[in-house]
């Protein structure tokens, strides 16, 4: 993927190298993440989060669950949305169970890389919200990472800043103003699969 390698270039230049880790955040943050690593020179694992949509509109993150199954919520979209806390506790309930499932088919049997006292570098094909960003950042935190660096091809600028609070750094190729979503930056923008990620990850 171009843009994977292009966002390893970058790094690479900035002085990010082989000891570094490299996590990729499924689906196409692993293919992503797979390319950077690959240019850096960094081991390869996944950080799963999902990310909890809006009350009868999935696709609107209200928050995230990372993966130590910690949640992330924005407390003021969820009430202008009228997610109220029964509803949150049980949405939140089945993401973990979701993130937990998920980790277990993309990993296998190989156990996770360790990420304390390491500089760890998270992929994503592009955030939009940043919710399962943040999610991923703050359980790197509460992990003991030493540096937190969330490194994407395109961001808008309000969610990069945002992100911020949960990363030492932000890297992003390209922050545009005018952001709908992250596929429209894109010229191939197809749907990675679950055994696409698991081939990555078992990859030498």
């Amino acid at each position: 993927m171009e843009a994977g390698r292009l966002l390893g270039e970058h790094l690479r230049g900035l002085g990010f190298e082989a000891d570094a880790i490299v996590l990729g955040i499924p689906r196409g943050g692993v293919a992503t993440a797979a390319e950077v690593a690959k240019v850096v020179g960094a081991p390869l694992d996944v950080a799963l989060a999902r990310k909890v949509g809006a009350p009868g509109n999935r696709e609107l993150a209200i928050g995230a669950v990372g993966p130590g199954g910690q949640a992330v919520v924005d407390q003021a979209l969820a009430r202008r949305v009228g997610a109220t806390d029964e509803w949150l506790a049980r949405a939140i309930d089945a993401e973990r169970a979701e993130v937990a499932d998920r980790l277990r088919r993309f990993r296998g049997e190989r156990p996770p890389l360790e990420v304390a006292g390491r500089t760890v570098i998270v992929v994503d094909d592009g955030v939009a919200t940043g919710s399962t960003a943040a999610a991923v950042g703050r359980w790197l935190g509460q992990a003991g990472a030493a540096r937190r660096v969330l490194a994407v091809p395109v961001a808008p600028p309000s969610t990069a800043e945002r992100l911020g609070d949960n990363y030492d750094d932000v890297v992003a190729l390209a922050t545009p103003e005018a952001f709908f979503a992250v596929g429209e930056f894109y010229t191939d923008f197809r749907q990675v699969t679950d055994d696409e990620v698991r081939e990555l990850l078992a990859s030498p």
